[in-house]
């Protein structure tokens, strides 16, 4: 994923943060050519700060199961 505005190395070292912010990234603002991987999706679901309109399509993405 490329982000021009942010320096991830101010992330620090915990991986959950950077993993995280990578999914929010990806949702919000595109995924240039990665695909979200639907586990990470689902386990960080609830601390994910995204789009209402996303989060409700996603939502039901998720649960056409």
């Amino acid at each position: 994923m490329y982000n021009w505005s942010t320096d991830e190395t101010k992330l620090g070292d915990d991986p959950q943060k950077k993993t995280i912010w990578k999914i929010q990234q990806m949702v919000n603002f595109g995924l240039n050519g990665e695909k979200i991987s639907e586990k990470k999706l689902r386990e960080f679901w609830n601390v994910l700060e995204i789009d209402k309109s996303r989060r409700n399509f996603l939502n039901m993405l998720l649960h056409a199961r």
